[in-house]
Parts: C-alpha cells; structure tokens; sequence
C-alpha cells in the first residue's frame, strides 16, 4: 500500500531517493539496507536546544505532529539544552542511526565556530539544511515598572544608567547576546550580559527584578506586554514587522541603522543523501506553509518562509557573514 504524504509525494518516493542515493555510493547510514528500502523504518527525533516553553521547543512541537503523519512514523521532540543550543546541534552533527533531525537557531547553524574555535561541530561542514521554518525580528523588553512614560525616554534613561542595568540571552553567541552588543554600541547603552538557558527563564528573571532588559521573539514578548508584565520598547526591524505590527521599530525612537532577524530551521547530520534530504525538505516545507500551520507559526511570532535546502544554505552563509562581522567588530568571545 503507498502511503500518501501531505506533501504530495508518497514513502514509496523517499524509498526511491534512498535507493538512488545507494546506487550512487553514498554511505547508508540513512537507510538501513537490511530495511525494506522506505525511510524512515523507526521513531524520529526532533533535537531542540532549549527548555520545553522556549520559542524553538514551541515550533517543534507544532512541527512534530504533521510531519509525523507525513512520513508514517512517530515523531518525537527530544531538549538537549546548553551552550546557547550548540550541544543539541552537536548531538545532531554527529548521530548515526539516521533517524536524527534537529529544530535549530541562527546561531548553531552559522557562527558557533566563528564565537568558539573548541566548538566540537562545524556548522557548515557537519550539518545538513533542510528547510528555513520563519523569521522574525526580536523585541527589545523591558519590565511594565521600567521607569520612563515612553519607549524614547526609557533610552534616554538606559543611556545615562550605564553598567547599572543589566541584560539577560539565551546564552553567548546567540543572535540575541549578538543583537544586544550590537544594539550596546548604536544606541549609546551599556548593560551587562547574563546569559540563561532559554526566554522562560529570561521572562522569569525579568518579572523578578534579576534583569532590566532582553531580547525576546515577538509572541514571547507580546504574551506577557498584553499581561502587562512587559513593555516593548522596539523590535529589531527596518520597519513595522507583521509578526509585532503593534511594536516600533528601533529605529523609530532614534537607533538609526539597526536590523536583526531570528529564524529556526531543520537540519539533520550531513550524512544525510542530498535526495533525501531534497524529499523530506519539500514535505516540511510544504506543512509548514498549509494554512493551518501558518497561522499557529504565526501565532509563535514566526513570518512563514519554507524553503529549500539551498535556499537554507544561502541564508546561512550570508548570516554567517553578518553575525561574524558583528562578533569581531564588538570582539565577542566566550569567557
């Protein structure tokens, strides 16, 4: 019986891709030849790098489901978190039991190797693009009892409090640490970093008076400003972002020359054969732009994209440039 995909190609045509990658000599450790040919043949992991809650954890979750339907077999999400998500993306860079796909930032896909030499995985030699998933800019936040009537005046205020403030990340070397140090030296402030395990813990210290100010995803952010717990000051694009409409950019209270994006992406170990990975690319991107699924990413604060493998390549080198030059102009590095 051929299974059906929401993608509009069956297991009967993975099966195929896999038995060209084979024919082609490529190792086959993503299908097993003592299989029936179909992959995949077992339960597959979805490896998120931050805590259950976080923004990446959210999108996972809501991947899982369809695309375990799409391909026959149970999907499962599995949180490795640390290093700011670099020890999920190097559980991913190297499994072997070809079962293995990681839910990804920015940051474990581009310049972890750039901030850290000792980082056990090279992103662009170790993993293998799936799919861009969506993009966002980030929304600078700041507890609802910051002082200043207005997003202008809290800037004005953060200028002169100097290293009295302080800021939270989900980690060094996330595009959030990056945004802020960036944002350190275009809008004349000086807080000091404290990094966390993921935005939950971030928004908790906030609430707690631990933090003054963060980066956050737009919904983590919208979530808790409609709570009044949180203002937003600005996000982190040229222009009014339609995931945070109600939000000024950063540039409309004064940081001139300011952009920054997040996104989330899958990726698997570069063993992956490049037709498999071509199949299973156009099955996620493709739920991910149905309707349904649209909307709840966007719900997330995620403007959908869904791309191919190559258009997640482009993307990552063009960032891994950008983020770079942001690391060595603010001389970034891991204590």
């Amino acid at each position: 019986m051929t299974i059906r995909t929401s993608a509009g190609f069956s297991r009967r045509h993975l099966a195929q891709a896999v038995a060209a990658a084979l024919a082609w000599g490529l190792t086959p450790s993503w299908a097993n030849p003592a299989a029936t040919g179909a992959w995949p043949t077992q339960t597959v992991r979805l490896v998120v790098g931050f805590p259950a809650g976080s923004s990446p954890d959210l999108t996972a979750r809501a991947l899982a489901e369809p695309l375990s339907k799409a391909l026959g077999q149970n999907v499962i999400v599995e949180n490795k978190v640390g290093a700011g998500g670099n020890i999920a993306a190097d559980f991913v860079a190297k499994s072997t039991d070809g079962h293995t796909l990681g839910l990804m930032i920015n940051g474990n896909m581009t310049i972890a190797r750039i901030l850290n030499s000792k980082v056990p995985y090279d992103p662009l030699m170790d993993l293998a693009p799936i799919s861009l998933i969506g993009k966002a800019p980030l929304v600078l936040t700041v507890p609802a009892n910051a002082p200043g009537q207005t997003a202008a005046e809290w800037l004005s205020l953060a200028q002169k409090a100097g290293n009295q403030l302080s800021y939270a990340s989900p980690g060094v070397g996330t595009v959030a640490h990056l945004g802020m140090e960036l944002l350190k030296t275009k809008a004349g402030i000086a807080p000091v970093h404290v990094p966390y395990p993921g935005n939950p813990q971030i928004i908790t210290a906030m609430l707690g008076g631990q933090v003054q100010l963060a980066l956050l995803p737009p919904a983590m952010a919208a979530a808790q400003v409609r709570g009044g717990k949180l203002r937003a000051i600005g996000a982190s694009s040229t222009g009014r972002s339609p995931v945070a409409a109600e939000v000024p950019s950063l540039s409309e209270i004064g940081v001139k020359d300011y952009q920054l994006e997040i996104w989330n992406a899958v990726a698997a170990p570069a063993s992956m054969p490049a037709a498999v990975a071509t199949q299973l690319s156009a099955m996620v991107s493709e739920i991910v732009r149905a309707p349904e699924m649209r909307a709840r990413l966007f719900q997330q604060g995620w403007q959908v994209v869904g791309s191919s493998p190559e258009g997640l390549r482009n993307r990552i080198q063009s960032d891994t440039k950008a983020l770079g030059d942001i690391i060595r102009s603010q001389k970034i590095e891991l204590n």
